[in-house]
């Protein structure tokens, strides 16, 4: 996306709202391949905007970082997918691990800096998360988040990548266990579904999808949707004709008012009321239907 048409979108979308209130946060792809980075982030801090980005690390030096920083950079999210041969596996990269490792401890050491970790927990490194976490200590990194892949894109048809339901049970309980015992990073899981008995024990809140309410997105070609990972049927409109405030107040409903979601396994389930159909990612809105119940998962 040319720099100057999220810029003009964002100044549009100061018009009728604080930017104060309001953190962009630049995902990708990978940010840090482009050029123009920083002079992105120093205009956003100029209309008032705080932003910050997530990245894989791979081109994250400390001289990148202090321009990134000197550019108003408030946070920043690395990810790390396993150890060494788990994550340069994932990453199809065999120096991925290494240049990970080094941005994490980099960021962890920068006061000014709010940071993260977040981990993709797949068949090849659900045995591993003990592992990784005395890892992730070692950088001294403070806060971990891991989440699980959706059957979307090309993950749909890579059986390493999806967890069994006996899978996802033990990984709830690791992330309980680890809270429990105050282990460092602390570990957290996503926001990305409901989890039944699990909720209030394995995060800070209780599940709440926020697509469309709290959170929208411009896409690469300029779509306006809400969670950038969700269907790309639900795109409301384009920053290249649309005004964002207008798509924001008016075309949002499918977002705010959920009740078409309870049809099929959702119609008559008891936890509907708490998950609403679950996470707007686990939709194939052609389908009319979860690509996956994750109530069942529990």
């Amino acid at each position: 996306m040319p720099a100057k048409d999220l810029l003009r979108a964002t100044e549009q979308i100061s018009h009728r709202q604080n930017p104060t209130d309001i953190t962009v946060v630049m995902t990708g792809g990978e940010p840090l391949l482009r050029s123009d980075l920083a002079d992105t982030g120093r205009k956003l801090r100029a209309q008032g905007y705080r932003w910050s980005l997530v990245t894989n690390g791979f081109q994250l030096t400390p001289t990148r970082l202090n321009e990134l920083i000197n550019a108003g950079l408030g946070a920043i999210t690395v990810s790390l997918d396993g150890t060494e041969t788990q994550h340069n596996w994932l990453r199809n990269n065999p120096d991925s691990f290494r240049r990970a490792i080094e941005a994490i401890t980099l960021v962890a050491g920068n006061s000014r800096l709010n940071s993260d970790v977040v981990t993709c927990v797949n068949q090849r490194n659900i045995d591993s998360l003990p592992e990784i976490q005395q890892i992730l200590a070692e950088t001294g990194i403070q806060s971990w988040r891991l989440f699980t892949i959706t059957p979307i894109g090309r993950a749909a048809g890579i059986e390493d990548l999806s967890l069994s339901a006996e899978q996802f049970h033990s990984l709830m309980v690791f992330i309980e266990n680890s809270r429990k015992s105050g282990k460092m990073p602390k570990a957290s899981f996503s926001c990305e579904s409901y989890l039944g008995k699990f909720e209030g024990k394995v995060r800070d809140g209780f599940f709440f999808c926020r697509a469309g309410i709290h959170i929208g997105s411009i896409l690469a070609d300029g779509g306006i949707s809400a969670c950038p990972n969700i269907d790309r049927k639900l795109v409301q409109g384009n920053i290249n004709q649309d005004d964002f405030n207008e798509i924001w107040e008016h075309r949002f409903q499918p977002f705010r008012d959920r009740s078409w979601a309870r049809v099929h396994e959702c119609a008559g389930c008891e936890h509907y009321r708490y998950c609403n159909g679950n996470g707007m990612h686990w939709w194939d809105w052609e389908k009319q239907r979860m690509l996956s119940c994750n109530c069942k998962r529990r």
